[in-house]
């Protein structure tokens, strides 16, 4: 297969079976970017997806556009980016055409309810796996700690914590050079 049609696949089959958004695609792209196909390592994939975190967009498409680019230059990440975005479009706009007419059906409501329950627990999965790769000493943990903290309780912006912890990871990185 060629290499641009290999990326808009293998993120089309990630973008149709991820529910709940970027958090919930962590695994699938465990699975099919890094042990299927090689096309970066776990510490890559984690610092695409912390980069895609802290710009602008959706963090599904901001991380497949970094692996895009990274196989394949522009045309990587064009293709790349259509693939993961191409099943909701689709999807979306089915739904769309006829939400109104179920969206009332019991069914249909405890349907949603126990997919919300299944995306809850794929995110935990991911922060899981970021954690036990990120959190590798006290002040790792401190950051993760203080930031969580700070947005799940006292309401301060994910953006600012971003920046933040980006800082105290510099600042460490500082301390730990002038100590060596």
């Amino acid at each position: 297969m060629h290499p641009l049609l290999d990326l808009f696949w293998t993120f089309a089959r990630i973008g149709v079976c991820t529910f709940g958004g970027g958090y919930a695609m962590l695994p699938l792209l465990q699975l099919e970017v890094v042990e299927k196909h090689g096309w970066a390592t776990e510490d890559e994939l984690m610092d695409y997806y912390a980069i895609g975190q802290c710009t602008p967009g959706v963090i599904a498409v901001n991380t497949a556009t970094f692996i895009g680019y990274k196989r394949r230059g522009l045309p990587g990440a064009v293709c790349a980016t259509a693939g993961v975005v191409f099943p909701s479009l689709v999807i979306i706009t089915v739904i769309a055409a006829f939400i109104q007419q179920f969206a009332h059906m019991q069914a249909v409501q405890h349907a949603f309810s126990g997919v919300r329950i299944a995306v809850c627990a794929l995110v935990l999965q991911s922060v899981w796996k970021m954690a036990k790769k990120s959190v590798i000493d006290l002040p790792a943990a401190l950051i993760l700690l203080v930031t969580f903290a700070a947005v799940a309780f006292f309401g301060v912006s994910p953006v600012v914590m971003v920046v933040c912890a980006g800082a105290a990871g510099i600042l460490l990185g500082l301390v730990r050079r002038r100590r060596a």
